[in-house]
């Protein structure tokens, strides 16, 4: 079948990004073998820089973007060159060469359809044309070569086993360097972060670079601990964790390694310190984030505000330590609020803005609410009435180039940030947020120092408490508890490891169901039937799971919940993705952050329109209602979602739901901690239904490994501050 084509120029570049070489740009056709209907197109796609003045090749096809109309998705490109004696003559004369349409003529006269060739074996046979000097030889022959260059460099990059993407935004990124680069050492490719280690190797190693090269071993180490410091969200290593993870894929001696860390120390890409091995971007990390909050904890304070006045005749009653998080918040620089559920965490912000905005005379827009999810951004916003976002979206986060627009150079001017759910920051989140504000900029930050870590290397709010030397407040005292309510204090005592009797005795908003494995899945559909009986939507009940796999995991969870909330009709239209059903209705979870359409990793939805396109060239879409906000998919954004109905426990931080059901069996035991617990008790607002095995259950709320994340941020703010 033959590949949709335009042949033409550029007329005009509408957008490129330059770090992977991703463009939007008009394109002039001269000729195509597609229906349309005009002489200029848009074009998308991953090409290098186009000159303006050359021909080229596209092939791709026609898409139907529901925002932006027809539009030619470009997979990939040719430089043309003529072969017929009237192209060649055009071709010669165009701009692209310093001779005109004559002595273009009297050069094809010569050579004939064999002219591209001759010249390029031998640029000196020019000299048989009058008038043509050596200077206008050189340009002529210059023009042919870097023309040819570029599709062959390509087509170079392809046979190694770059796809076409790869080798597109390669060519982009390293222009006419690239081939050298891939020789010298490809495995310098990876520092760009759009191949991963796992695809260079395999190239590297079919070129013939052997398993021990300095190189490839060097790029193996960094690999490594940037795997080993995700996977136990660590900041550094121990050499022996490195050593027995190398053992897996290569035999080294130990002086070898030694010499190749020194050499990775030398080029800036690791740090050792006190035999612990660092990532540099960790350390540095974690040095500048000690750095800037014991900057902002020693700045001298102005005359401290007395809050009390404004508390007594507010209707809300604070106790002594809800007042001391007021008042320290309004006065210091920095503070740190951490607390449980139903403590007052989010009553408290809303007081610290009310006072700053009335005794202060704060302005809103001076004020800064942030926090790690759009959930936790949106619950903010509605009980302080002062607008709120994202870290991501406050910071201008580029998701092409996972870089942060605002930063150090060009921070916001804000004189206020509160920050909250910070439990969930990672390391490099809070180094990019405090490189984005003010030096001076006073800030708060508040979290349940008892919730799960980040996902993300790093446990920042942990750290800064456990250092015991800045600002902080721990509220203990629960408020938001309604009689006969058995939630909260079930949740602090798993937090405190209370097992007894009342774990699996039944209360008015909490149940407790013995499953084993086999019989988990039929006792969720009675519960879920139950539940639909008494009035209770999908929009209220959320099941939470510890893992995707397994036959109680998320992934067969979600299929069950689907037929109990969303059956197949009619009237609602579905599509087949990676063999999983979606329907209009569905509920579904957003996997990635997206600032320009305003959503954010585990923000839930519903798909409120399916359009089902019989044309090849009206490309398919999905529309997600995101409480509002309406989010068109097209098929390549359909990774960025999955069924809802069930979700994990750290994608429902900084949410609450009416009802939550969490399956806790022996078949996720090895996954149960007691964070984990807490968290999944600590999301149910009205009703908690726990399904699964006692021993599994006290198993997680006694296990405390997540304790053992290695990371400095707290030695670095004891050390800044000369404590012994």
């Amino acid at each position: 079948m033959e590949k949709d084509f335009l042949r033409g120029t550029l007329y005009k570049t509408i957008y490129k990004n330059e770090m992977n070489g991703y463009m939007v740009g008009l394109f002039k056709i001269k000729e195509t073998n597609t229906d349309y209907p005009d002489d200029i197109i848009n074009i998308t796609g991953i090409l290098p820089k186009f000159d303006e003045k050359k021909e080229y090749i596209l092939y791709g096809e026609i898409v139907n973007h529901s925002k932006y109309g027809l539009q030619f998705a470009v997979t990939s490109f040719e430089n043309p060159i003529p072969t017929k004696k009237e192209e060649l003559v055009v071709f010669l004369s165009s701009d692209l060469f310093p001779i005109g349409e004559k002595t273009a003529q009297k050069i094809v006269d010569t050579f004939k359809e064999d002219t591209i060739d001759k010249i390029l074996e031998n640029k000196n046979c020019l000299q048989l044309i009058p008038r043509l000097n050596e200077k206008k030889i050189d340009k002529i022959y210059n023009t042919l070569v870097d023309y040819q260059h570029t599709s062959n460099i390509v087509l170079e990059l392809t046979g190694l086993g770059f796809e076409m993407k790869e080798a597109l935004s390669l060519l982009n990124k390293y222009d006419n360097k690239i081939l050298d680069t891939v020789n010298n050492n490809i495995y310098s490719l990876i520092d760009s972060g759009d191949i991963s280690f796992k695809k260079i190797d395999e190239i590297a190693l079919n070129m013939g670079l052997t398993e021990d090269d300095d190189r490839r071993v060097k790029a193996l180490i960094i690999y490594l601990m940037q795997e080993l410091c995700f996977k136990n969200g660590d900041t550094y290593l121990f050499l022996e964790e490195l050593c027995f993870s190398l053992s897996d894929y290569i035999a080294i001696t130990s002086e070898k390694l030694d010499y190749l860390i020194i050499q990775l120390i030398r080029e800036g890409k690791m740090v050792v310190v006190n035999k612990k091995y660092y990532l540099k971007k960790f350390f540095e990390a974690e040095k500048y984030i000690c750095d800037r909050l014991c900057y902002l904890n020693d700045m001298t304070t102005m005359a401290p505000i007395d809050v009390n006045k404004y508390i007594s005749a507010n209707d809300t009653p604070y106790d002594d330590i809800q007042r001391k998080a007021i008042e320290w918040s309004v006065n210091n620089n920095i503070t740190i609020i951490t607390g449980g559920p139903g403590t007052g965490k989010t009553t408290i912000i809303k007081a610290i803005t009310d006072i700053i905005k009335e005794v202060k005379k704060i302005k809103e827009t001076d004020i800064a609410l942030l926090a790690p999810t759009g959930r936790a951004a949106k619950k903010m916003m509605e009980v302080t009435g002062i607008s709120a976002t994202t870290i991501h979206k406050y910071l201008g986060w580029d998701k092409e180039n996972n870089t942060f627009k605002i930063d150090e150079y060009s921070p916001r001017s804000e004189k206020y940030v509160i920050v909250d759910e910070v439990s969930m920051i990672d390391t490099l989140l809070m180094e990019a947020l405090l490189k984005g504000i003010k030096r001076d900029a006073k800030l708060v930050l508040v979290g349940d120092y008892y919730q799960l870590p980040s996902v993300a290397e790093g446990q920042v709010l942990k750290d800064l408490i456990d250092s015991d030397l800045l600002p902080i407040v721990k509220l203990k005292k629960i408020y938001r508890q309604t009689e006969g309510s058995y939630i909260l204090n079930l949740a602090y005592d798993i937090r405190e490891k209370n097992i007894s009797e009342d774990l699996f005795i039944k209360k008015d908003d909490y149940l407790f169901i013995n499953s084993d494995n086999d019989n988990t899945m039929s006792i969720m559909k009675e519960v879920i039937t139950k539940a639909k009986r008494k009035g209770y939507t999908d929009r209220e009940v959320q099941v939470l799971a510890p893992m995707y796999k397994t036959i109680n995991g998320i992934d067969n969870l979600n299929i069950i919940l689907q037929e109990l909330f969303n059956p197949p009709s009619e009237d609602k239209k579905e599509i087949s993705i990676k063999d999983l059903i979606y329907r209009e209705g569905d509920k579904v979870l957003q996997l990635v952050n997206d600032p320009d359409n305003n959503v954010y990793n585990g923000d839930l939805g519903y798909i409120d329109e399916i359009i089902i396109s019989n044309d090849k060239k009206v490309i398919n879409q999905i529309n997600i209602n995101y409480d509002g906000n309406i989010v068109t998919y097209t098929p390549d954004k359909f990774i960025n979602f999955r069924h809802g109905y069930a979700i994990s426990i750290h994608k429902a931080q900084g949410s609450e739901f009416e009802m939550v059901i969490v399956p806790f069996t022996n078949s996720f035991k090895r996954m149960l901690y007691n964070k984990l617990v807490y968290t999944s008790v600590t999301r149910a607002k009205k009703s908690l239904i726990i399904i699964g095995d006692p021993n599994a259950f006290i198993y997680g709320i006694n296990n405390d490994y997540v304790e053992n994340r290695k990371t400095s941020l707290k030695d670095f703010v004891i050390n800044k501050y000369n404590i012994s």
